[in-house]
């Protein structure tokens, strides 16, 4: 019995944290986008039509979950930031090109659950990662460049990676935010990234705390942890640090490095 009872706390406190490691954008009537793992997630669910042979009503309910499942999940994607000033949606709206091959993408969705109603209806869970083909699509051709700010006067410090507390401010997730100094200067986003590195694991990645932030893996072991002191652009997705801590990131020409492969962590509410 008490085994029993110790096997159910670990399950519910395993439930809890990952519940709350989850930094999720509900999309109404359509699904989600766990911005932790940057994932979008999507239920379809097809009816059964009887006017066909009972034989064939299961199938015909999974092939209407399955297109049920597109329609959520290309209305889920539109709902993605991919920067300051655009969003999925504009960017489909605005060239046929694109949205065939986002369309495209989102068929290849990953079936991770089926359910068997009772009433002969079928409900798909379905997944469909924001990293990879679909980065591919709307991430700048040219990346890197960028020009590092003069430090004068700053200690130089080597970090591993950047943990950029944003709480409080209200800061979107997006495919590809920036981190900007208060004179508008870009530290971090797409002119200091390599392209390989940014759609294989996205500009950034997001937490909903620092110290799980600080101990993943991508920002190894050595992180500089700087606190954001605004939200901007239209969408709220870049962050704004002061000029101190920007001179500081860019003191040593090694953290660069850790800007190009990425590795870099917003802590968003």
């Amino acid at each position: 019995m008490k085994k029993i009872l110790s096997i159910t706390l670990v399950l519910i406190v395993f439930l809890v944290t990952n519940t709350s490691a989850q930094l999720l954008q509900e999309i109404e009537g359509a699904g989600e986008i766990d911005w932790s793992v940057q994932v979008i997630k999507c239920t379809g669910i097809g009816g059964v039509n009887p006017d066909v042979p009972e034989s064939a009503r299961r199938a015909g309910a999974i092939r209407a979950a399955k297109l049920d499942a597109l329609r959520n999940i290309l209305e889920t994607v539109k709902g993605v930031y991919i920067d300051a000033q655009t969003t999925v949606e504009n960017a489909i709206t605005a060239s046929d090109v694109i949205y065939s091959r986002v369309e495209g993408v989102c068929k290849a969705f990953k079936i991770v659950d089926t359910r068997y109603m009772s009433d002969g209806s079928v409900e798909v869970d379905v997944e469909m990662s924001i990293r990879g083909v679909l980065a591919d699509i709307f991430l700048p051709q040219e990346t890197g460049g960028g020009t590092a700010l003069t430090a004068e006067g700053i200690k130089g410090k080597v970090f591993t990676g950047l943990v950029v507390n944003a709480t409080g401010l209200e800061v979107q997730p997006a495919m590809s935010p920036k981190i900007i100094n208060e004179d508008s200067v870009e530290v971090y986003g797409t002119g200091f990234v390599s392209r390989e590195y940014a759609i294989e694991q996205g500009v950034v990645g997001y937490a909903k705390d620092v110290a799980s932030a600080k101990k993943e893996d991508r920002v190894t072991d050595k992180p500089a942890v700087i606190k954001g002191i605004a939200a901007t652009g239209p969408n709220k997705t870049d962050v704004v640090i002061s000029n101190k801590d920007a001179m500081l990131l860019h003191s040593m020409s090694e953290n660069l490095s850790f800007m190009d492969k990425c590795r870099v962590i917003i802590v968003v509410d």
